[in-house]
């Protein structure tokens, strides 16, 4: 079957050059083949596009009324063609980007103006949630993941590193004391993170490499480190929280940081992921650059 669209494209170039073989040439294609493409035009439209003589070829009313046509088709596709191709060069459209609502909310959030200023072009339709989103079946462009990734389908940048920390407000210390051994955080009110393996409701994980499991508990357990964090504040126990929630808690003084005789865990980092893509769309790339330069080698919220 011939390719209904090459046919409207020589259909346009025979039209304009008024010769079958003259359109071959300009086309790289063979007479026989101009010839067949058009008869096979004809044929899906049932109707005449040419007259042919042995001396003169001219195009019929109903041509003339089909090449109008087809000439806003080749050029809205040549249009989609240049958009689509611009696209990959200059940062442009919407970059729907999806991110964890903490991290999100607290650090990407701020930084969108700034974004915006710099590329006037691109539009962000930003959503905030702490599931593992689908990027093709939803129609992301990009995504922020933290911790160790398990799809190696996606493409991945790191970002940012992902430091913990311990910590509790002034007055529950005061209150509780304050704990100086991981062994120890079983006297203490654990409030637990239930969408964390590592720093859950039930277990803490410590160490560089995860090998100190702790049990823990508390009476307040809650998928949103920010909430855990506004309690924690409140004086009501103990969070085991990624820094870039608590730091300015612990730069204000209303969190503390719990020193313990093994060292926090590090989770495997910050990522922007994307779709395999050898041409990844320039707001794509844009974006991702512009969290590198401000997160990389050491996140605001972890300087001092």
């Amino acid at each position: 079957m011939l390719d209904r669209l090459t046919g409207l494209e020589v259909f346009a170039k025979v039209a304009a050059m008024g010769s079958l073989s003259a359109a071959g040439r300009a086309m790289g294609m063979s007479q026989t083949m101009v010839t067949k493409h058009i008869g096979a035009l004809e044929a899906r439209l049932g109707v005449t596009l040419f007259h042919r003589t042995t001396r003169r070829l001219s195009i019929t009313e109903a041509g003339r009324n089909y090449l109008e046509a087809s000439a806003r088709v080749l050029a809205e596709l040549d249009a989609a063609d240049s958009a689509v191709a611009a696209d990959r060069f200059k940062p442009r459209g919407v970059l729907r980007l999806n991110a964890p609502v903490s991290f999100g909310a607290r650090q990407i959030a701020p930084l969108l103006p700034e974004f915006a200023r710099s590329h006037p072009e691109v539009s962000v339709d930003l959503g905030l949630n702490d599931r593992i989103v689908d990027l093709a079946e939803e129609g992301w462009d990009l995504a922020i993941r933290i911790g160790n990734l398990r799809d190696s389908s996606l493409i991945a940048r790191r970002i940012a590193p992902c430091r913990t920390a311990v910590c509790a407000a002034p007055s529950y210390l005061k209150a509780h004391g304050t704990p100086r051994r991981v062994a120890d955080l079983a006297g203490h009110n654990c409030l637990g993170y239930t969408l964390s393996r590592t720093v859950g409701a039930e277990r803490w994980v410590f160490g560089a490499k995860g090998e100190i499991d702790v049990a823990v508990s508390g009476d307040l357990r809650a998928n949103n480190g920010d909430a855990l964090r506004a309690a924690a504040i409140a004086g009501q126990g103990v969070i085991y929280q990624p820094t870039f929630i608590v730091a300015d808690a612990l730069r204000a003084g209303t969190l503390r940081t719990i020193t313990l005789d093994v060292p926090t865990i590090e989770f495997g980092g910050i990522y922007a992921i994307f779709l395999p893509d050898r041409n990844p769309p320039a707001k794509v790339r844009a974006f991702i650059e512009f969290l590198v330069g401000r997160f990389m080698p050491e996140p605001p919220w972890d300087r001092a």
